[in-house]
């Protein structure tokens, strides 16, 4: 657990498989671990959309059932109206829980767009820069510590899954080298921020858009369809009483 992000940073994702130097947020054996765990896929479907970024980024979409993220896939080339179309067939047939989309960039319009086509009960908007939900804890009669923004409680929560032991990731590589390819380092009131897009493409490093579908798939506690805060309709709610982890 490094205090600081790492001076010198592999040059692409796919040496942090090799590199003992590069300190990222996970590790090559914790993921490794989740690769090789068989686990059903039990409960209700959560889907995560990462809609690709200004700059061109790959559209990810995540799919996990309880302790089981059973699929992630790219797609390129996708307009707004593209993209919200293939979620909503996703919606009609797979009947997902939840749907989080990241509504930084260009996700704003593809998520307006589906609670335009009537699916507002299903789809939630998640933005990476705001602030956790989860307070910090109190340190000696003040707040320090927990995550800095969402983004980092995010994937805090994914990490703990992995820590656990019994959850399981698809075999695939370039998930892998997505969940390498980013640093972090502790804030000086002791919350915990991940590396930057930004950071990573200064680096040459492209934006770990399969990780990131992956971690909305967390927006809620334990994969649970409720949302915090606010109410949620009592059809659902019976619907998965008892479904989810």
């Amino acid at each position: 657990m490094g205090e600081r992000f790492q001076v010198e940073y592999p040059i692409d994702a796919d040496q942090a498989f090799l590199s003992s130097s590069f300190d990222s947020f996970f590790s090559a054996e914790l993921v490794t671990q989740a690769r090789r765990q068989k686990i059903e896929p039990m409960g209700p479907l959560i889907v995560g959309v990462d809609p690709a970024g200004i700059n061109g980024d790959r559209i990810a979409i995540a799919r996990r059932r309880g302790r089981c993220i059973n699929s992630v896939e790219a797609r390129h080339g996708l307009d707004t109206m593209q993209l919200s179309g293939l979620l909503a067939h996703i919606i009609k047939e797979e009947k997902p829980a939840r749907m989080f989309i990241d509504i930084g960039g260009l996700g704003v319009g593809v998520y307006d767009r589906l609670v335009e086509l009537g699916h507002s009960r299903t789809v939630s908007a998640v933005n990476f820069g705001s602030k956790p939900l989860t307070p910090p804890p109190y340190i000696e009669g003040r707040q320090s510590g927990g995550a800095a923004n969402r983004r980092s409680e995010l994937y805090s929560l994914f990490k703990a899954a992995l820590e656990e032991g019994r959850f399981s990731l698809p075999d695939d590589d370039a998930l892998q080298s997505d969940l390498l390819s980013f640093g972090y380092k502790f804030r000086s009131d002791g919350c915990l921020l991940l590396e930057s897009k930004i950071d990573l493409k200064r680096r040459g490093v492209p934006s770990p858009d399969l990780a990131d579908a992956c971690a909305l798939c967390f927006a809620e506690p334990d994969g649970s369809p409720y949302p915090r805060n606010v109410g949620f309709h009592k059809d659902l709610r019976d619907r998965y009483q008892g479904l989810y982890v």
